[in-house]
């Protein structure tokens, strides 16, 4: 990317207080806190504290959706070890309940911020991201503590379980413990308020509750994403667990990658094994096996882009070191064309071509860059004519005296600080899409249409030592701007430490930058580790459901009287939770409004 040198829309009203039993007051405090929040290691708890009889979570939620909450523990008086926490089933009216099996809880990892990103908003130090799951979600069982044991004194130990675990952990007098709750929906549940409570046990006979309500709005959400998206692959994974990328193992760990992103509705990308393969002439060899398996990938995780693969016949350079940096061998040309007109008539054939596209040049940078672009594009072009083509790049020339590369343009893809709305709603109306993306810290450049304007100002950025709330807003900001896909690139990229210093450093650092999801070998666990980043980032993806439910009750001038209110460009956007989880109230009330 440029300069690489960077399952539920839900109200919360959430109550910072404390439900405690068994003698617990004086050395338990349960506070309530949404998933845009962080609360430091040893950061006092919200106050004024309300009567424990209203302390609690009130979350409010579409079906189809997951919901996501904190409870923190805290250590009051004196050091407590929690051994176990857990949430009820949430019962309802007439018999209904969301058993706790739909439940998953986590316990927030603290990871240190060494170095400062670029333009950061937050200090160094201390900060809740990954989130340790309390089952491993490959046996089904809790991660056991790391633990050494020998049977006679001189022999050599024995190691069973790992560094990282869910429970047991110990709060020191003062600190705080985030434990993350994911709440799905159903899409059966009949709507309407159910009850349950979030629980903690600890050493001494210490117990403390704090009660949770869930509201069910009468609308559901699909299961795949709407908002189109591309985050990458996942090749770099193979350095994390020590595997060969052609090798069985390393697939089985690239499909729980895959999972994951499904679950944080994210497209995941298409496994090369799955694709049909590609003969000498151009032509495909599609087998009945793979387009079995690649028929079940796309329905098992509910993939709604189709990234075609670029040609394998040839790869132009990227400057002119080279006289023929235009060029494409005849023969190479025809096997290109063959390609690209058999995948997508491929993709016609079993109704995926809907959302396809090819990712055709990523930040043509140079003039020649912009001549390869038509080039290729033209090609693509006389094969596949419907294939959409996906540049990432800003919709107006970085100099105006290079060609214009918009013949060769289906789908725009600018960096949040190099938008600009009048080019974006050209394009549009000429029946281009908009993407756009992140990458690093990046300002307006020169030759951006309003520069003067604009040049001073923050977009949101995707680090760690950012409010969470930068990776819920982007997508309330795309619908403003009639953007309707989001590219990021990377959630795996190489970091310092990436459990100890998850900075991508080129030669700053880069804070979480690139880095969505933690390996899970210090778990036990072969496969993805989630973060409070990824989380909200999948609220936000939720929250435009909402959009595209109410656009079509209401249409979209409707949906963006209520984002206006949040997201008026991409220097402008509301900094308080509250204000967007009221603004998704107003959507839900909308839709149930109009439903009836």
């Amino acid at each position: 990317m440029r300069n690489r040198i960077l399952v539920i829309v839900i109200a919360f009203i959430f109550f910072p207080g404390v439900a405690a039993c068994s003698g617990a007051q004086e050395r338990i405090q349960l506070t309530a806190l949404s998933s845009m929040e962080r609360i430091g290691q040893e950061q006092k708890p919200y106050g004024p504290r309300p009567a424990p009889a209203k302390a609690g979570v009130e979350i409010k939620a579409a079906k189809n959706e997951v919901e996501s909450f904190q409870v923190i523990v805290t250590a009051l008086n004196d050091n407590v070890r929690v051994v176990a926490a857990e949430i009820s089933d949430l019962a309802g009216q007439a018999g209904a309940k969301i058993g706790n099996d739909n439940i998953k809880l986590f316990r927030a990892e603290y990871v240190r911020v060494r170095k400062s990103t670029p333009g950061a908003q937050l200090p160094p130090g201390l900060y809740a991201d990954p989130l340790i799951p309390f089952v491993n979600p490959l046996t089904g069982k809790s991660i056991e503590p790391l633990a050494q044991s020998q049977k006679r004194w001189g022999e050599p130990a024995t190691a069973t379980g790992y560094d990282m675990y869910a429970v047991p952990f110990e709060v020191f007098k003062g600190q705080n413990q985030p434990i993350w709750a994911d709440v799905y929906v159903p899409k059966d549940v009949p709507a309407g308020v159910y009850i349950g409570k979030f629980s903690v046990k600890a050493e001494g006979n210490l117990s403390a509750e704090i009660p949770i309500t869930l509201t069910v709005w009468d609308f559901t959400l699909p299961d795949g994403p709407t908002h189109r998206n591309h985050f990458g692959d996942f090749h770099n994974v193979t350095r994390y667990f020590d595997v060969k990328p052609d090798s069985e193992q390393f697939r089985q760990i690239e499909l729980r990658y895959c999972q994951a992103m499904a679950e944080h509705r994210i497209n995941p990308p298409i496994p090369g094994s799955l694709l049909p393969a590609v003969n000498a002439d151009g032509s495909l060899n599609v087998t009945a096996e793979k387009h079995r398996q690649l028929t079940e990938f796309i329905n098992r995780f509910h993939v709604t882009d189709f990234e075609v693969p670029r040609a394998p016949f040839f790869s132009l350079p990227s400057s002119t070191l080279r006289p023929d940096y235009k060029d494409i061998s005849e023969a190479n040309r025809k096997k290109a064309q063959r390609y690209y007109r058999d995948f997508y008539a491929y993709l016609k054939k079993n109704g995926w071509e809907k959302r396809a596209y090819l990712y055709l040049w990523d930040e043509p940078n140079l003039r020649e860059n912009y001549e390869q672009v038509l080039v290729l594009g033209e090609l693509v072009h006389q094969a596949a004519p419907e294939l959409r083509r996906l540049v990432v790049e800003q919709p107006y020339p970085q100099d105006p005296s290079w060609p214009d590369i918009d013949p060769a343009v289906d789908i725009w893809c600018p960096l949040w600080s190099f938008i600009d709305r009048k080019s974006i709603s050209e394009k549009i109306a000429k029946g281009d899409e908009v993407w756009s993306y992140t990458a690093l810290v990046q300002r307006a450049p020169r030759y951006h249409p309003e520069y003067q304007k604009v040049k001073d100002l923050d977009p949101p950025h995707w680090h760690i030592d950012w409010p969470l709330l930068a990776y819920r807003i982007p997508t309330w900001i795309n619908y403003q701007y009639d953007i309707t896909g989001l590219l990021y690139w990377s959630t795996v990229t190489t970091v310092v430490d990436p459990w100890g210093n998850p900075a991508f450093a080129h030669p700053a650092h880069y804070n979480g930058g690139g880095y969505l999801f933690y390996a899970g070998v210090p778990c036990g666990i072969e496969g993805p580790v989630a973060c409070v980043r990824i989380k909200n980032l999948r609220d936000g993806m939720e929250d435009y459901e909402y959009f595209a439910i109410l656009e079509k009750l209401a249409g979209k001038d409707a949906v963006k009287k209520i984002v206006n209110t949040i997201a008026p460009t991409w220097w402008q956007f509301s900094k308080d939770p509250n204000e967007i989880l009221a603004a998704r109230e107003k959507l839900a009330a909308e839709i149930i409004r109009l439903k009836k």
